[in-house]
C-alpha cells in the first residue's frame, strides 16, 4: 500500500493541480490529507493560483481515495463544499504493522505529542516545513507544504511506501527521508 500527504493547499488550485499529476506518477492508493484546504489563513500571502472553488472541485474528484482531517484554517463551512468527511481532528491508520497517528498539527504536534509506544508514527502538517526524523522512539513526519513552504524549503509533499517515508519536490528530488527500523 503506498500513501501520498499533501499538506497546506491553502486555496491554491496551481498546486493542488499539480500534486494530483503526482498522485498519478506516485501511483499512490490513497491520498491523505493534512488540513488547510480553501483558505489562505490572515497570516499567510495569497498562493499561486488561488481559486478555493476550484481547489474544491479537484479535492472533490479525488474523494473515493482521500483520508482528511482539519486544520486550523479549515471551518464547517468548508465542509460544505467538500465530499468528503474532513472535520476531525486526527485519524488513526495502520500500515505495514505499525500504527500512524495524523493530525494537522495545531493540536497535538511534534512537541506535544498523543499517547503513542514505541515504533508508531506521528504525521503532522500545519508548519509548513518538512520533517522525517525519530525522536525517542517515535517517528515524527511533515510533507512541508504543497503551496506556502516556509524557511526556504521547496513546495513539497510526502509518499510512505513500505518501511519508507520520503518529502519529496515537484521536480522529483528528495528533501527529507527515513527508513523505519
Amino acid at each position: 500500500m503506498k500513501f501520498m500527504f499533501i499538506s497546506d493547499i491553502h486555496g491554491s488550485a496551481y498546486w493542488l493541480e499539480r500534486a494530483l499529476e503526482k498522485v498519478k506518477e506516485e501511483q499512490a492508493d490513497y491520498v491523505i490529507l493534512l488540513g488547510d484546504y480553501l483558505y489562505h489563513g490572515p497570516r499567510n500571502p495569497l498562493p499561486e493560483g488561488y481559486d478555493p472553488q476550484k481547489t474544491a472541485i479537484l479535492l472533490n474528484g479525488q474523494k473515493d481515495r482521500v483520508i482528511a482531517i482539519r486544520g486550523n484554517c479549515d471551518a464547517e463551512v468548508d465542509q460544505m463544499l467538500l465530499e468528503f468527511p474532513m472535520m476531525g481532528d486526527y485519524s488513526i491508520l495502520f500500515h505495514e504493522g505499525r500504527r500512524i497517528f495524523v493530525t494537522h498539527g495545531h493540536g497535538f504536534h511534534m512537541e506535544q505529542l498523543p499517547p503513542l509506544t514505541a515504533g508508531d508514527i506521528f504525521i503532522q502538517g500545519h508548519t509548513h516545513i518538512p520533517v522525517a526524523e525519530k525522536r525517542e522512539e517515535i517517528y515524527v513526519l511533515n510533507p512541508g507544504s504543497i503551496a506556502l513552504p516556509k524557511v526556504n524549503y521547496p513546495s513539497s509533499y510526502g509518499v510512505l511506501e513500505g518501511n519508507a517515508f520520503a518529502v519529496k519536490d515537484f521536480d522529483g528530488g528528495i528533501v527529507k527521508e527515513i527508513v523505519f527500523s
